[in-house]
């Protein structure tokens, strides 16, 4: 997903450099919708510019030598592909606690609950972090301040859940 993250930004500001391109993308928080590293960043990079999907302009700044970008029609292709396999594509949620619920019953009861607890206060942090974006950000698009409305409506409703699960669980774990 991170190529469709890198054409769609080229798209939208041809003539980026990569590390510009790597900061709007956490301006954007983008991490909530693919986990990446600054390493699988760079490294996608490369792999679309050897695919001639991009293309390298280089610029004289200043103080030193800038590598931008800008998409090539192939990669507009490209970009045109990987819109449609993703934005019709529907995946199952796929959330690491759950794995951890597997065998909650397996794990000492006061350390799950400390693990519920860590998910609420993380939950709240996401909720919090997406509020600032979207009080604090005029320029973001339409679409992408919907997604992110609905990621929040999505926290928020996990935050219930996780205080369910926790009540719950302390229940439980102090009648026996």
């Amino acid at each position: 997903m991170i190529p469709l993250l890198i054409l769609g930004l080229l798209k939208q500001k041809p003539g980026s450099y990569g590390y510009e391109l790597l900061a709007l993308m956490e301006d954007r928080h983008y991490k909530y919708i693919v986990n990446y590293t600054k390493g699988s960043f760079y490294y996608n990079l490369q792999q679309l510019e050897e695919k001639q999907y991009i293309k390298k302009i280089d610029q004289l700044d200043d103080t030193r030598e800038k590598h931008n970008y800008i998409i090539t029609e192939r990669g507009n292709k490209e970009f045109e592909k990987l819109m449609v396999k993703y934005g019709s594509k529907t995946d199952y949620i796929n959330f690491s606690f759950y794995a951890a619920m597997l065998f909650a019953n397996e794990y000492k009861k006061e350390e799950f609950i400390k693990l519920i607890k860590i998910q609420i206060e993380q939950t709240k942090k996401k909720i919090f972090l997406l509020d600032q974006t979207l009080q604090h950000n005029e320029a973001i698009p339409t679409y992408f301040k919907k997604m992110l409305e609905n990621s929040r409506s999505h926290h928020v409703v996990n935050v219930q859940w996780f205080e369910e699960l926790l009540k719950d669980t302390t229940s439980e774990s102090t009648s026996k």
